[in-house]
């Protein structure tokens, strides 16, 4: 594959550019071949560009963040991998509203929140992704979403547009969002707080972080909740419920302390992975009549952020 107007505009733009990387160090799964390569964009402008080469070029890309929710092949990526990370992780504050570039970690963002005693983030404190990846899925947990915070976001189109959209626009409802539906890469996320008490802010924050370490098995790696939330019922007492607590295949496992993790014991591939996971679903189907829906997404050949 031909990836010289890729290397030409890293070199143009002074923009970081690896070859032949391993992807398991970007995934919280700890799982994941080589990409041909790693490029990492520290403007919206050069990630524009980029877009518009690969898309020009037929190069296949894929957008990453923190990995917290992707499954990489053993097999690696044949194309170009970009990272949006630290290169534009920039947060901003003016009043009530936080601006944080697609990078910027969620935990971050709740720690600025925090520092200034604006109140409304509390509950995403520990989600281990980007303000992209979050808004990208709808990130949430204990009750709290980002819909409930964001008032809007700047993307690139698949015109390789630099475009802006509001909340309303954006389709966001449980884990998804229009930016799941069409080929827009998020470049920045606004959202709007509440003026709050700074001590009880903290509080929160804490207690949340608390009741992670005690619930989650955050000491294995893994890809955060296995599946969605089903219609009636939770994901975690259905595949108890079918006797699957600690059922392992290979190095993967389902956690024994929260079933809903299927976690990286030590060792897994890809391929335990995903059969694991396959099997988790037949068997739920099969003994309980729910069809469960995989919320870790198969990194292939497309856009994800």
């Amino acid at each position: 594959m031909d990836y010289s107007q890729i290397e030409a505009l890293c070199s143009e733009s002074n923009t970081i550019i690896e070859h032949n990387v391993s992807l398991k160090q970007y995934s919280s799964m700890k799982v994941g071949g080589e990409c041909d390569i790693l490029v990492k964009p520290s403007c919206e402008t050069v990630l524009a560009k980029l877009l518009t080469v690969c898309r020009s070029s037929k190069i296949p890309f894929f957008v990453l963040g923190k990995g917290t929710n992707v499954l990489f092949s053993d097999n690696g990526f044949h194309g170009v991998v970009i990272l949006i990370g630290n290169e534009m992780g920039g947060i901003t504050v003016e009043g009530n509203e936080i601006t944080a570039l697609a990078g910027a970690t969620v935990n971050m963002i709740c720690k600025t929140a925090l520092e200034n005693s604006l109140s409304g983030a509390e509950n995403l404190y520990g989600i281990p992704g980007t303000a992209g990846g979050a808004l990208y899925m709808n990130a949430g947990a204990f009750g709290g979403e980002m819909k409930d915070i964001v008032v809007s976001c700047r993307y690139i189109d698949e015109n390789g547009s630099i475009n802006e959209m509001n909340a309303e626009d954006m389709e966001l409802g449980y884990r998804t969002s229009v930016f799941c539906k069409r080929n827009f890469v998020i470049t920045s996320v606004t959202m709007r707080f509440e003026n709050g008490d700074k001590e009880k802010i903290r509080a929160r924050m804490d207690e949340v972080m608390q009741r992670r370490r005690e619930k989650q098995p955050l000491e294995y790696p893994s890809c955060g909740s296995t599946f969605k939330r089903p219609k009636n019922g939770f994901a975690a007492a259905l595949i108890e419920e079918c006797g699957l607590k600690g059922y392992s295949i290979g190095g993967a496992q389902v956690s024994e302390k929260h079933s809903g993790f299927v976690i990286n014991k030590g060792g897994a591939t890809s391929d335990d992975i995903t059969k694991i996971v396959e099997y988790i679903k037949e068997t739920v189907l099969k003994t309980k009549g729910v069809e469960l829906e995989c919320e870790m997404i198969i990194a292939d050949e497309g856009m994800i952020l």
